[in-house]
C-alpha cells in the first residue's frame, strides 16, 4: 500500500505544474515518482532546480534541464516528500541527508507541495528522528547541546551530506512547537540546517491523490 500510495501521490504532483514553469524537485522515493511523471512534461516547462546530486541524476537521464537557483530568481513550484507530517502541514526530513538544499529550495518557492504516503502521517512530530545537519568540527558541541534539552543525539556515522557536512538524528523529542524549536536549534554554533520544516511548513500536502 506503501508503494502504491507514494506514486499516486508523486502523479497526483503533477496537477500543480504550470507551462513554462521552473520547478523546484525534493528528494527521495516518493519524488522519485513524480521526476518519471514530470518527464512526460519536459517540453512544456523550463527545467528543474534540484535539492540533491540524486535527484539531479534522475532529472538529467530524462533530459529535465537542471538548472541553478542563483539563476532562477523565485520558483512557482516546490514538490518534496517528508519523513513526517503533522495535521499542520508541519514536516520533518532529512531521512535522505538533502535537508539543507530542501530547506533553501522551498523557501524559493511560492507553493510547497508535499507527498507523502499514510505512513507518513502523525499527531506530533518526534517518533522519526529529527535530522540535523552539522560542520564536522561542531559534532560533539552540537551534539552536547541537544542532550542539555533532553534529547538523545546519534551520529549518523558514515553518511556525508552533499554539502560535505555531517548528520545528527535526535531521538526522543515530542516537539509540541516546532515553530520555537526549529527557531532556536537554528542558533547554535555549528549546525547548518534543521530537519524541522515549521517556520515554512507545506502549502499542500497529498496523501496519495488526496489532498490532506
Amino acid at each position: 500500500m506503501s508503494s502504491n500510495e507514494k506514486r499516486l501521490a508523486g502523479e497526483a504532483a503533477i496537477r500543480y505544474v504550470e507551462d513554462g514553469a521552473i520547478v523546484g524537485v525534493g528528494t527521495g522515493s516518493t519524488v522519485a515518482y513524480f521526476i518519471d511523471a514530470l518527464a512526460d512534461l519536459k517540453d512544456r516547462i523550463q527545467g528543474a532546480v534540484s535539492s540533491s546530486e540524486q535527484s539531479t541524476a534522475q532529472l538529467k537521464k530524462h533530459g529535465i534541464p537542471v538548472l541553478d537557483l542563483n539563476a532562477t530568481g523565485p520558483l512557482a513550484l516546490y514538490v518534496d516528500g517528508a519523513d513526517e507530517c503533522d495535521p499542520h502541514r508541519q514536516l520533518i526530513k532529512g531521512g535522505g541527508a538533502a535537508l539543507t538544499r530542501e530547506k533553501i529550495v522551498a523557501a524559493a518557492a511560492a507553493k510547497f507541495v508535499c507527498i507523502i504516503d499514510s505512513s507518513k502521517r502523525v499527531d506530533l512530530l518526534g517518533r522519526f528522528p529529527l535530522p540535523i545537519e552539522v560542520i564536522p568540527m561542531a559534532r560533539s558541541l552540537v551534539g552536547r547541546e541537544i542532550a542539555r534539552r533532553g534529547g538523545h543525539p546519534v551520529w549518523r556515522d558514515g553518511t556525508v551530506t552533499d554539502n560535505g557536512n555531517w548528520i545528527i538524528d535526535v531521538h526522543g523529542w515530542q516537539i509540541a512547537d516546532p515553530v520555537a524549536l526549529e527557531s532556536e536549534l537554528n542558533q547554535l554554533a555549528g549546525v547548518v540546517s534543521v530537519g524541522l520544516f515549521a517556520r515554512r511548513p507545506a502549502d499542500v500536502v497529498l496523501v496519495g491523490d488526496q489532498v490532506m
